[in-house]
């Protein structure tokens, strides 16, 4: 049976078979099949259909190709409708057979030869300085192709391929005098297509006296292969990517094989050729996004000039799609393969979840190209800016990002921070050709919730809801920083940046630990003058001045007690919100299938819970 070679099957009684769900997390079977009907349904996520709707489903193909799978599977000839030239779907289909066929033999023909080959020891020592055994090798079917002008030619002749046949797969090209193999003395991949099948091959120069300098050669436009149509790794990452609706887009083969070897498993990258439209609607697919938002596609390139190019193109592509889409930049400019081998595979992890709005990145890299301590250098930020953030389509996305800028760029001197906000959502909004219908304070769109009241008193960008009592607890802690420090001590200086949820405020938290952290400090005029001189923008500068002459809203005599009941209670706080994450995190994980996870993250509970109820006693022992 089709359905079980994907899900271990029980009797369930009746005639019916039961197992765990493919197609979403779940402890007890849910899904059922009745294979006397030819059915299946799953009682938890409500995916149901006939076989051939489960094959599209699992493997995400079209009807099509679930179709021709499965015939493949029970050995049925298919017939097709021929056309009038004699060139329809039967000849197409059975020159794709042989295509394809032939890149089969040609894929075990490069791994056998990468695995036993005395010539193929520089591949694998290639592999071996990237941190990749044979195991990995293995895996990913990495192969070597051997120096030599026929070897793999008359390998394929032998197995009854012709020149012709060879040369439309690509991986023959016609010499002046006779047929030869593409890829000599070289290490390759095998790429894959949707439906797993090998359709080409990307190979990677060894040999400095290799006549070919590139340093990646790639298969042809060929009947079964077209670069902009496929994405390496996709046959690996496909189920998760389902799964898990995230996506992540390298740059090379190797940074494929590093992030699902350090457990990124959604990981694919484009063949020889920048990401476009027909691989985001391979994305799209694989996402289930037809109709509605859904997912994340992480782009993991370097922010340099041609990652800045690739994000600027943005503004111009499918938006629908930007906006679900993010960018992870190493702080080191390393590749993940590269991070992999200096940070492990958390290195790798880390990198992933540090990503952020593509819209976001790519505005931030044109404001950094100016001198923003300068009005002149403001001003032109701000006119390089605005018209490519005039082009976000989506009103709510467009009036948050003005807001944004307005933060990054700084506001002129003088300006307050939220009219100098409605200021430049106004101008995007002009550029926009919007009519402007009253202040825009914190970019919020039709149908958003208004900023809390007060928030622009406090000098605060308006970034989502966040709540107006933890904003001011949040001002509290950093005033006691800045006025006293000394008194803050080291309980302030262990308050990650995280526990600000207001990035303005994270920014000014930032501040203070590149100054030295509150521990050290003795406070007054040259602590103030120390923060102003680190803080990243005009924006942290205007909140620490403001900061440094606000009245503690206690008498001197109380000022400890204060000191101590703001800071410890922002910590509790901060504490409560990972409990929220690491409680979400525990009921995902199943306690039978994953004990040492489980395990670990109950202890993790357990000492969270301790330290919170410390933290509350303290904090009423500060206060009382």
């Amino acid at each position: 049976m089709i359905v079980g070679e994907y899900v271990a099957l029980r009797n369930a009684g009746g005639g019916s078979l039961k197992g765990l769900c493919p197609f979403h997390d779940e402890k007890s079977p849910s899904f059922h099949v009745t294979p006397a009907r030819g059915f299946f349904h799953c009682f938890g996520c409500s995916e149901g259909g006939d076989v051939i709707s489960f094959v599209q489903k699992i493997d995400q193909l079209s009807f099509t190709e679930a179709i021709e799978r499965l015939a493949d599977k029970v050995g049925l000839q298919l017939r097709y409708e021929e056309t009038g030239s004699g060139t329809g779907p039967r000849q197409s289909r059975e020159e794709r057979t042989r295509l394809v066929e032939a890149h089969r033999v040609a894929a075990e023909f490069y791994a056998e030869a990468l695995a036993g080959s005395t010539e193929a020891v520089a591949g694998r020592q290639f592999l071996d300085e990237r941190g990749f055994d044979q195991t990995a090798a293995e895996r990913f079917g990495v192969g070597y192709a051997p120096q030599g002008g026929e070897v793999l030619r008359k390998h394929l002749r032998q197995k009854g391929f012709s020149d012709h046949e060879l040369i439309t797969a690509g991986l023959v090209a016609q010499g002046r005098n006779a047929p030869y193999d593409r890829f000599r003395g070289r290490l390759v991949w095998p790429i894959h297509d949707l439906m797993g099948d090998v359709v080409g091959f990307g190979a990677r120069r060894l040999y400095d006296d290799d006549r070919i300098e590139a340093k990646y050669l790639n298969t042809p436009e060929t009947p079964i292969y077209k670069k902009s149509h496929v994405l390496y790794g996709v046959d690996l990452a496909k189920k998760d990517i389902a799964r898990t609706s995230q996506a992540v887009v390298v740059e090379g083969y190797t940074d494929v094989m590093a992030c699902h070897l350090a457990g990124v498993t959604t990981a694919v990258a484009t063949c020889g050729t920048a990401f476009g439209e027909d691989h985001a609607r391979i994305l799209r697919r694989l996402l289930r996004d037809q109709d509605e938002y859904r997912g994340q596609v992480i782009f993991t390139f370097d922010g340099d000039a041609a990652g800045q190019k690739a994000a600027l193109r943005a503004f111009e592509g499918d938006q629908r799609f930007v906006g679900q889409t993010y960018v992870a930049i190493d702080p080191d400019g390393l590749d993940p393969c590269e991070r992999r081998q200096t940070s492990g595979d958390l290195g790798v992890r880390e990198l992933v979840a540090r990503h952020r709005p593509l819209f976001e990145f790519a505005i931030r890299t044109m404001v950094a190209e100016f001198d923003l301590s300068s009005s002149d250098g403001r001003s032109r930020a701000l006119d390089k800016a605005i018209p490519y953030i005039a082009r976000i389509r989506d009103r709510g996305s467009r009036d948050q990002y003005a807001a944004q800028l307005a933060g990054w760029v700084g506001s002129p001197p003088g300006a307050g921070e939220g009219n100098w906000e409605n200021t430049v959502v106004r101008r995007v909004r002009a550029a926009a050709g919007v009519p402007d219908r009253g202040a825009a304070a914190g970019g919020r769109g039709r149908g958003a919730a208004p900023p809390f009241e007060g928030q622009q008193a406090l000098g605060v960008p308006v970034h989502g809801n966040v709540d107006p009592q933890t904003l001011e607890l949040e001002r509290a802690t950093l005033r006691v920083a800045v006025q006293r420090p000394a008194l803050a001590g080291p309980t302030f200086d262990d308050l990650a940046p995280e526990a600000f949820l207001s990035p303005a405020y994270r920014a000014v938290r930032e501040a203070v630990a590149k100054a030295g952290g509150c521990a050290t400090q003795a406070g007054g005029h040259d602590w103030v003058e120390a923060l102003l001189a680190v803080a990243p923008d005009d924006a942290a500068r205007h909140i620490v001045t403001q900061l440094a002459v606000e009245a503690m809203p206690v008498d001197e005599n109380a000022v400890q007690r204060y000191v101590d009941s703001v800071v410890l209670r922002l910590h509790e706080v901060w504490v409560s919100r990972q409990l929220v994450a690491l409680k979400a995190k525990l009921q995902r994980t199943d306690p039978s299938a994953q004990v040492e996870v489980y395990n670990r993250l109950f202890g993790e509970l357990m000492a969270l819970e301790k330290h919170r109820r410390d933290l509350r006693e303290r904090g009423i022992g500060a206060a009382g």
